[in-house]
């Protein structure tokens, strides 16, 4: 039984309540007991230190004890130092207990004592109040006369004086408000709404002094610039009371705010904060100052004329504040750098305004170039004297760059509005000169020209010239804009030339119609012009990625490259137009006696050719190969018709020799235009292919035709071996098999002929089917 039980009787066994944490530190420290047991006995001869081992751990268990019993012994001294201090304590809470009682009976019975004393109380205060009174007599007197002399001198601008007069006025309704409130606060009480009244009642001049002192005070500093450069003083005063009210707000707030200041009140109105009012007015001076400039004509015309007044008259104003004004004022004050930012601001507003209205591109043109150039040129306010004030002042820019971005895009709407106009103007010109009875103008070269290209030139180079002048992002618009609208025009153009065309063709003996093929080459000369001007119009752009594009880029090469082969195409209608009467005749019976009709289709041909000289190059060239092309092309054409038959070797060689001499009548009309791949060459094969007195050598001469003119079919072929009269079945369809099996692909760059060229069907005359037949 343990020495608690036996102090508890022994008879009832107490359970003692072991901690969990005690019961697994014994288990872990027997498990490291025997783990270390273990290691050291594992053999029986180490037994023989087991005396050496428990005297050991005997030692370091005593001294664990010991170190236990010390820190318990000091534990336990602290708690009695502690007792003993909570005991003192005590005593002496009961001590001052005991004189508290003393002091609260010593008080009651002095109560009456202080009841007398009140009404000595009283009279002191009374007396103070009198004494107040009676100190502040003189200046009661006098308040109003001071505020009919103020008024005089206000109305007079004596205006230190007057400010003089009214800072005595305040301080003493504010003395006398502050005796007020100390005697209210020692008297215990807030001072009465009915004082502060009475007092406001008796001083209500000097608020209005203050009202009247102010409003003129502005209207000095509002003429600022007029008094500058006749007599600054009423300026300098303005700006000496000002300073002086800006101190006494200061030195009010900082007594007001001070740690160990007392709480005396503000007086009434204060703090003014006339500085900040001062240049409130500046701005408003400034705002009325740009107003007053023509502000009645900035609509129209007289918007440019604005704007130059603007620039004079603020510049003007700068120089008078920089020269005159600022040694007025302080330095702090940076009068200049003051006005600039008024102005700058005013202006700001001012041009947001006008940029809202529903300008001509002529005004937003003003406009744009005032603010880009004009606003920061040395001739305003990119002058050396005031670049240092603008960059202290960090002014943004005087138009936003959303702002100017509209702007910009105003004035390309509305030059394309002009522009789409005068486009439609020239084209209206244009077709009107197709009507005239006289051939087109020339140039100085001797090409066929008409007005459109110099009109429509020059408009979108002056454009661009101007656009340039207020930056490269506006000229690039602005030639975006010119290449969209000659895109549309070109395609109007292409309407136009195809709508002449047709009218030409159901009426082709009108007589107003009979320069039709002029006006056609002097259309062509046009679009070369026009072309030239647009790659120019092109090169001039920036790098303009398609990102920066609302929708597909112009195109107006294609317009013009599509408007150029209809013009061409309706010249070569009319070309052939001009053949047609002679064509019937062509490779007939009377063409191989007398040879005609070749001399007047060589007159059609030289005369068409002199015309296309009248084109510029490289239209010019194409022309002239079309048309020999076309020459060509119907000869075999004719040739395919089969009007004529050859009978005999004679009749061959007759159709072989006229075929080579009507090649070389076509070879001398178009001296002089022979192009790089010339169809004149494919008459003298065909004239050889006729005259071969051979015909087992077909085989080889439609091997050699083939290879220079792998379209040929075998139609062709056919037709012409028909022509000659002298091939038998047997060699016609040799030499069919041979240009079946040897049909060669088009070479890359090969311009086929006779893919042009159909043969007309056989006609076989109805017969009975007799031996002869089969």
């Amino acid at each position: 039984m343990s020495a608690g039980d036996q102090r508890n009787g022994g008879d009832k066994p107490r359970v003692v309540e072991v901690w969990p944490e005690v019961e697994r530190a014994e288990c872990l420290a027997r498990g490291a007991a025997l783990k270390w047991a273990s290691g050291v006995f594992c053999r029986p001869e180490h037994l023989e230190r087991l005396s050496q081992y428990r005297k050991r751990e005997s030692q370091r268990t005593a001294s664990v004890h010991t170190r236990l019993k010390s820190m318990v012994q000091s534990y336990l001294e602290g708690v009695g130092w502690g007792l003993e201090q909570l005991r003192e304590a005590r005593s002496e809470l009961t001590e001052v207990s005991h004189t508290l009682k003393k002091a609260a009976l010593e008080s009651s019975r002095n109560v009456e004592g202080v009841m007398s004393l009140e009404r000595l109380r009283e009279v002191s205060v009374n007396h103070h109040q009198l004494l107040a009174a009676v100190s502040n007599l003189p200046r009661l007197y006098s308040v109003r006369s001071m505020v009919l002399e103020t008024e005089r001198l206000v109305e007079s601008r004596r205006l230190l004086e007057a400010h003089a007069r009214l800072m005595d006025l305040e301080r003493w309704q504010d003395d006398i408000l502050w005796q007020l409130h100390g005697a209210a606060a020692a008297s215990g009480s807030a001072l009465s709404t009915e004082d502060q009244e009475l007092v406001a009642k008796y001083f209500s001049g000097v608020g209005h002094l203050v009202d009247t002192l102010g409003k003129e005070l502005w209207v000095v500093v509002s003429s600022a610039l007029a008094l500058a450069r006749q007599n600054p003083t009423p300026f300098v005063s303005a700006v000496r009371i000002v300073e002086r009210e800006e101190a006494l707000d200061r030195a009010l707030l900082e007594e007001r705010g001070h740690a160990g200041g007392s709480n005396r009140p503000l007086p009434p109105a204060r703090p003014r904060c006339w500085r900040a009012c001062f240049f409130q007015v500046l701005e408003e001076a400034v705002f009325a100052r740009i107003r007053s400039i023509s502000y009645l004509h900035t609509r129209g015309p007289g918007l440019a004329g604005h704007l130059s007044a603007l620039q004079h008259g603020i510049v003007a104003d700068l120089a008078t504040v920089r020269h005159l004004l600022e040694h007025c004022v302080p330095p702090h004050y940076r009068l200049t750098g003051a006005y600039l930012r008024a102005s700058h601001h005013c202006l700001h507003a001012h041009l947001t305004q006008v940029s809202s209205w529903d300008l001509e591109s002529g005004e937003i043109f003003a406009v744009l170039n005032w603010v880009l150039h004009i606003y920061s040129s040395p001739d305003m306010m990119g002058c050396p004297e005031l670049m240092e004030e603008m960059e202290k002042e960090e002014l943004g820019p005087l138009i936003s760059t959303e702002g100017l971005e509209q702007l910009q895009n105003k004035y390309v709407q509305s030059v394309r509005k002009s522009v789409s106009e005068w486009m439609r103007k020239a084209l209206q010109v244009e077709l009107q000169d197709w009507q005239r009875d006289q051939e087109p103008d020339t140039d100085h070269e001797g090409f066929y020209q008409t007005s459109l290209p110099t009109i429509i030139t020059q408009m979108l180079e002056e454009n661009a010239r101007v656009a340039l002048m207020i930056g490269e992002s506006l000229r690039d618009q602005t030639v975006q804009m010119g290449l969209y609208e000659m895109e549309n025009l070109l395609n109007r153009f292409r309407e136009a030339l195809v709508e002449f065309g047709k009218e030409h063709r159901r009426e082709p003996s009108n007589n107003q119609n009979k320069f039709h093929l002029h006006y056609l080459l002097a259309s062509i000369s046009n679009c070369i012009i026009l072309k030239k001007s647009t790659e120019n119009l092109q090169q001039q752009q920036s790098c303009w990625s398609a990102g920066q594009l609302s929708r597909t880029p112009p195109n107006p090469l294609a317009a013009l490259d599509r408007a150029v082969r209809r013009a061409c195409h309706l010249v070569m209608d009319q070309f052939l137009l001009d053949l047609q009467p002679f064509l019937p005749g062509l490779l007939t019976r009377p063409w191989l006696v007398q040879g005609h009709p070749t001399p007047k289709l060589c007159n059609v041909l030289e005369h068409h050719l002199e015309l296309y000289g009248r084109v510029r190059p490289p239209c010019r060239q194409r022309l002239q190969e079309e048309a020999q092309w076309l020459l060509v092309v119907e000869y075999v054409r004719a040739l395919m018709q089969k009007r004529l038959v050859c009978r005999s070797t004679e009749e061959r060689r007759q159709l072989a020799q006229q075929m080579v001499q009507d090649d070389q009548l076509f070879r001398e009309d178009s001296e002089g235009s022979v192009p790089e791949v010339n169809p004149l060459a494919l008459l003298p094969i065909l004239a050889d292919f006729i005259r071969l007195k051979d015909p087992g050598m077909l085989t080889l001469e439609v091997s050699g035709l083939a290879a220079k003119y792998p379209d040929i079919s075998e139609e062709h072929v056919s037709v012409l071996l028909d022509i000659r009269g002298d091939v038998s079945r047997d060699i016609r369809g040799a030499v069919l098999d041979l240009l079946e099996q040897s049909a060669p692909p088009l070479p890359i760059g090969y311009r086929p002929i006779f893919t042009d060229i159909l043969v007309p069907p056989s006609t076989m005359a109805f017969c009975l089917p007799t031996a002869k037949c089969a």
